[in-house]
Formats: structure tokens, C-alpha cells, sequence
């Protein structure tokens, strides 16, 4: 019997793979050199939030973006799971669709500023994670943080950015620290980056490389709106008006509790078998050329868990694990066709793995 009652025939799970990438077009004081960026606090270490608190906050979550963003309730779900899983989040589809206000509605719902990023070819490290300078008047050199160094951080169009500039994000987006000159600093907890990209077929664009997108925990898109959605955002519904009278659901903290709720979700050790089966299918899948990583099947799990919880459950199910795996592992896989083979494959394996029985 989960939290809300559901039992495990009856608990309904919100599909994440329909909206999965490749469905559409297919201050604080101080320089920081004690190992602190500034305004960096150690994580609370008080006791989480419950998850029935979870559920609700991802409840709130959801309701908020769907005022911001108009019919796009699979890419609303990526981005609530994404959150709650403690991972990032990569937005692939063409322009003027909604992903900057996806993200920029996610960072105002969790209470956090928002700290962005515009990708250009000109872009340079420094841009992104901060540089120290030195001050005359002190004699000392003094850390000015980049919008790297921030709970929330959009980057905007991060395939247009060069991969030297690309590069910047591998050290804090995996082990959540920076190293600017030398000197490695610590990011806020919880730390979240959302970027977006045009499809890589577009002009000025430099595909992500795999280690950059083995990063992101979920990726997905929201395609265009059917003709009455459009309307409404034609009319100016939603969108900007609706972002401007967001109320956060919670702050810094708040959000660091749920995903502590989330991490406690049972997790069957069938069901974290049935994950890496399905990450191993994929590495010996026809026209893969790289398939799932060992990373992959840990965020795979961890995305299965927020599934879980928003679906009301504090235990996972195979199901949960089926509806989050083409937004988890998709856009890792380096296949001869690109994404879209990449959804067919993961979804022809979630077909041939046998999921356990109860």
C-alpha cells in the first residue's frame, strides 16, 4: 500500500517517454579560497521532508508550470521527476516552443534565483564558471562567481556555445564543485542545471559531446501545440504573464528535503536488476554504437524512484522504471540515425527485457 492509498495494480504512473527527446522534430563575505564559493552553505543537516511532503510539493510543482507552459504535460513531468531526482535536465526542440520558460518557471516554483547562461560561439569558461582578479587597493585577489555557481542555472542554447565552453559544466554537473584558477570550489546544495538546444541539424550549432549529455539525467521535448493550445498562447495565455505571478512552492531547503524523500523510495533489488538489463540490451542493441553507461542505470533508478512519488508511491515498480527510460537513457546513445533511433531502440528493448514478477 503505497502513501496515498494506491496499491500496486491501481497506482497510476504518468508516462515521461511521450514527450522524451526525439519525439518532435524529432554573496557572502570573502575570495572563496577556503574551498566555499560565495554564498555557498553546506547542505542542512536536518532531518527530510516526508514524502507524503514530496508528493505535494511536486504536486504545487506541476500545477505552476502548467500555468507557465500550455499543453506540454509529458515535458512537465521530465522536468518535476528531474527535479526531485536531484539531476539535470537537457530541453532539445526547435525555437519558440517553450523550453526557456519551462526552465525559468521551474527555478521561480522551487524558490531559487535564477542564474542563466546564453550560449554563443564567443562564450568563453571563465564566462560561465567566474574568474578571480586582482584588487590593488586589498592585495589580494578576490573570486568573482560565474552564473555557474548558483542553486538553479539555465543555459540557454548550450549547442551554441563551443565545446571549450561546454567543458566548463563536466566537473560541477557530475561532482558538483568548480575549479577556477587553481582553486576548486564547492556549488550550492541542491544544484540544478537546465539547457536547452536547437536540433543539431541547425546552422551555428556544436553537438554536445557524449560525456556532456551522459550528464543529464533526463532529457526531453515539448514539440508544438495543437491548434486550441496554440490559440491560447497566440492570446498571450500563459507564458510570460503567468511566470511574473508564480508563487514558489518552496525554497532552497524545501527542495533539498524532497529529494532526500525521494532517495528514500524503495527500490526492490529485482527491479534495480531489471534497470541495468535494460542499460546492458542497449549496449548490444543493432546500430548502437554507444549504448547505456553504468550512469546511466543510477539515474535510470533515481528517475524511477521521483517517478514513483509523484505517482503517490513510496515503493517502485517495473512500470516505473518503463515510463522514465527513453527520457533517462535516449539521448545518452550514440546510434548511425541519431535520436530518433535512439528512442526506437530504447523503446524495442524495454519489448525484449523481461520485467520481474510481483
Amino acid at each position: 500500500m503505497s502513501f496515498l492509498g494506491a496499491t500496486r495494480q491501481g497506482a497510476t504512473t504518468p508516462d515521461l517517454n511521450s514527450s522524451a527527446a526525439g519525439n518532435t522534430r524529432e554573496s557572502a563575505t570573502g575570495n572563496g579560497r577556503d574551498g566555499h564559493a560565495p554564498g555557498v552553505h553546506d547542505a542542512p543537516q536536518h532531518e527530510g521532508a516526508s514524502c507524503e511532503q514530496a508528493y505535494e510539493l511536486a504536486r504545487g510543482l506541476a500545477a505552476n508550470l502548467r500555468s507557465v507552459l500550455l499543453g506540454a504535460p509529458g515535458a512537465i513531468s521530465a522536468a518535476v521527476v528531474c527535479a526531485l531526482a536531484g539531476g539535470h535536465l537537457l530541453i532539445e526542440d526547435v525555437p519558440g516552443v517553450g523550453k526557456t520558460m519551462l526552465a525559468r518557471g521551474l527555478a521561480s516554483s522551487l524558490g531559487c534565483g535564477l542564474s542563466r547562461v546564453q550560449g554563443h560561439p564567443d562564450l568563453l569558461p571563465s564566462d560561465v564558471v567566474g574568474v578571480s582578479v586582482y584588487s590593488q587597493e586589498s592585495g589580494t585577489w578576490d573570486l568573482r562567481p560565474g552564473p555557474l555557481l548558483a542553486n538553479v542555472v539555465l543555459f540557454d542554447e548550450l549547442n551554441r556555445t563551443p565545446p571549450r565552453t561546454q567543458s566548463a559544466l563536466l566537473e560541477a554537473m557530475e561532482e558538483g564543485q568548480t575549479t577556477i584558477d587553481g582553486e576548486t570550489y564547492r556549488l550550492p546544495v541542491p544544484h540544478m542545471v537546465i539547457a536547452t538546444q536547437n536540433p543539431v541539424e541547425e546552422l551555428g550549432t556544436f553537438p554536445l559531446v557524449e560525456s556532456q549529455r551522459d550528464r543529464f539525467a533526463i532529457a526531453t521535448s515539448i514539440g508544438y501545440p495543437d491548434a486550441a493550445t496554440e490559440a491560447k498562447v497566440a492570446l498571450e495565455q500563459g507564458g510570460p504573464g503567468a511566470l511574473a505571478d508564480l508563487e514558489p512552492v518552496c525554497g532552497p531547503d524545501g527542495w533539498l528535503d524532497a529529494q532526500r524523500a525521494t532517495r528514500s523510495v524503495f527500490v526492490d533489488g529485482r527491479i534495480a536488476a531489471f534497470a541495468v538489463a535494460i542499460c546492458d540490451a542497449t549496449r548490444r542493441a543493432p546500430a548502437v554504437r554507444l549504448g547505456a553507461s553504468p550512469r546511466a542505470a543510477m539515474w535510470l533508478l533515481r528517475s524511477a524512484r521521483a517517478h514513483a512519488l509523484v505517482s503517490g508511491r513510496d515503493f517502485t515498480t517495473p512500470g516505473d522504471v518503463k515510463a522514465v527510460a527513453v527520457a533517462s537513457l535516449a539521448h545518452r546513445l550514440v546510434t548511425d540515425e541519431g535520436i530518433e533511433q535512439a528512442v526506437d531502440t530504447v523503446r524495442i528493448t524495454l519489448d525484449s527485457v523481461s520485467a520481474p514478477r510481483p
